[in-house]
């Protein structure tokens, strides 16, 4: 009996003890859920592992199978190890790192050395296919294909396929790659494809609107032949006008004789009149994408122009929302006899509570010359967005009034922490409300915000939101439509890699890059400076 009343009495609490396990030790509590939780991320990680390595392996990208199974295998190892304690903790975080940090900087990097660009995407050998496919003219003995108009994935928006059914019955799926056999597609009585895995039928309504993609596809399919269509609905195999010859390495116009000879160096087929068909391949052009900005004189004066407004834009946005988000904080923590500073507090912080790119577009509608709410209210006649100045004014405007409130709420909170006897001192020693502020409040004040301030104008010097939403970055001069007057180097970035005129990818990764090493620069020359603030406590 007394031995039963200890046992029992053994636990904390009078709690039952828990079960010895075979050896006397005990179960840890929670050990069953712990190696639930591991198990079950392990099965996670090991399932997005295979879900990457075969599309990787399929397409022969052995580096990237080679990274997939390294990182898996060292996930294995570490959660499976009982010695790798702290790497349990810091594995999540660095692959998270490396996987959206560093490689998309140095993806950036190598873009940025390459001529990659509309016209330069693939390899030779598919520029070579795609340089036949598009020259195929129709002769009498093309082979009709009846033709049904798709879009690869399950949304009729993705990218435009060809399904064709050949005389024989047989059909197949064709785009810029070639012509491949199409299994499980459903065939209805005209011989057109109603249905296939992997597609979606793109309705004629929206066939019209992409007529021009559909009349420019070809389907390469051999030596000088390709697929064209003829219409929406029938299409035919021809001949090609250009052909690929191995042995001089050279593209011959059988209309006219003119032949085409690779040029390794720009990734292209030109002529002895200096003349290049638009198909080339993507090659290295080392730093060629960097001296653009200083060899080019309308490159690098729309490039300086847009770093110095760019510049300015960050460090007088930055400037702005500092003096007045402080100025009202000051206002509120000081003025103790104010009645409802909790409602101003909050009328304040609203612009920054409202999202942010519906707030871009109500202003944009509210500097309207014709019917905008501030030229009726204030009787004004100014074209604000169809001047520079103006239309800089305006972004800056619109910019301060959303950025102010965090500036305001940062403020608020680093007042809050000073303490008043140091100011109640300095006023007792003969110092006015201005020396107060100078030599007390300020400096004690700067400590909390110089990094908010870094971070504020780096944030503003990549804004893209606030020059897209309003103003699109113009007016744009008339001789230079790529480069506009509130253009900041992002802006002027996007619209080189996907304006109208045709995608340069890896100019604007070079640009990109620029970017980084400004805003690298700056932000360490600037924490470098703010750090001696931290004397301010010693």
């Amino acid at each position: 009996m007394a031995r039963e009343r200890s046992g029992a009495a053994g636990a904390p609490g009078g709690a039952p003890a828990r079960p010895p396990l075979p050896g006397g030790s005990l179960a840890p509590r929670g050990s069953v859920a712990g190696q639930a939780a591991k198990t079950g991320m392990l099965a996670l990680a090991a399932a997005v592992a295979l879900w990457a390595v075969f599309p990787l392996y399929a397409a022969g990208q052995w580096a990237g199978v080679g990274v997939v199974v390294a990182a898996t295998a060292l996930i294995f190892y570490v959660y499976l190890s009982k010695r790798a304690v702290p790497a349990k903790y810091l594995l999540p975080g660095t692959l998270f790192l490396v996987a959206f940090q560093i490689v998309p900087v140095l993806y950036t990097l190598s873009t940025s050395a390459t001529n990659y660009s509309d016209g330069h995407r693939g390899t030779k050998e598919q520029a070579i296919d795609q340089i036949e496919a598009s020259s195929v003219e129709r002769t009498a003995d093309s082979t009709p294909y009846t033709l049904t108009v798709a879009a690869r994935g399950s949304s009729p928006d993705g990218e435009t396929v060809f399904l064709l059914t050949a005389p024989d019955g047989a059909a197949y799926a064709g785009d810029e790659h070639g012509l491949r056999p199409l299994t499980g597609a459903e065939v209805g009585p005209s011989g057109r494809i109603t249905g296939a895995p992997g597609y979606t039928v793109v309705p004629p309504s929206q066939a019209n609107a992409r007529s021009e993609e559909i009349t420019d596809l070809a389907v390469p399919t051999g030596s000088g032949t390709g697929i064209r269509s003829s219409g929406f609905s029938t299409a035919y195999e021809g001949r090609s006008t250009l052909t690929y010859g191995s042995g001089c390495d050279c593209i011959t116009d059988s209309r006219n004789g003119r032949v085409y000879t690779a040029d390794g160096e720009r990734g292209a087929f030109v002529s002895g009149s200096g003349d290049r068909l638009p198909q080339g391949w993507r090659v290295g052009v080392g730093l060629d994408n960097f001296l653009r900005f200083v060899a080019e004189p309308e490159t690098r004066s729309s490039f300086l122009g847009i770093l110095t407004w760019n510049v300015a834009f960050a460090a007088g946005t930055t400037a702005m929302v500092f003096a007045l988000g402080l100025g009202v904080a000051l206002t509120l923590h000081t003025q103790h006899r104010l009645h409802g500073r909790t409602a101003y507090r909050l009328l304040v912080v609203l612009p920054y509570a409202m999202p942010s790119f519906a707030m871009f577009l109500l202003w944009r509608s509210m500097f309207n010359a014709d019917f905008g709410l501030l030229n009726r209210i204030l009787g004004l006649d100014v074209d604000w967005f169809g001047q520079p100045w103006t239309a800089r004014a305006a972004v800056l405007i619109v910019n301060v009034w959303l950025g102010f409130p965090y500036m305001f709420l940062v403020a608020t909170g680093a007042l809050q922490s000073i303490p008043r006897e140091l100011v109640q001192a300095a006023r007792i020693d003969g110092a006015g409300a201005w020396q107060a502020l100078r030599q007390v409040t300020l400096p004690l004040l700067m400590v909390a915000m110089a990094p908010i301030l870094v971070a504020t104008f780096a944030f503003n010097f990549n804004n893209f939101n606030a020059v897209w939403l309003t103003t699109e970055g113009g007016p744009f001069p008339t001789d230079n439509p790529m480069a506009g007057a509130t253009d900041l180097l992002i802006t002027y970035t996007y619209r080189l890699a996907f304006g109208g005129g045709g995608a340069q990818y890896g100019y604007a990764a070079a640009l990109s890059v620029f970017i980084f090493l400004i805003v690298t620069v700056m932000s360490l020359v600037s924490l470098r400076r703010s750090a001696s603030l931290e004397e301010v406590h010693r």
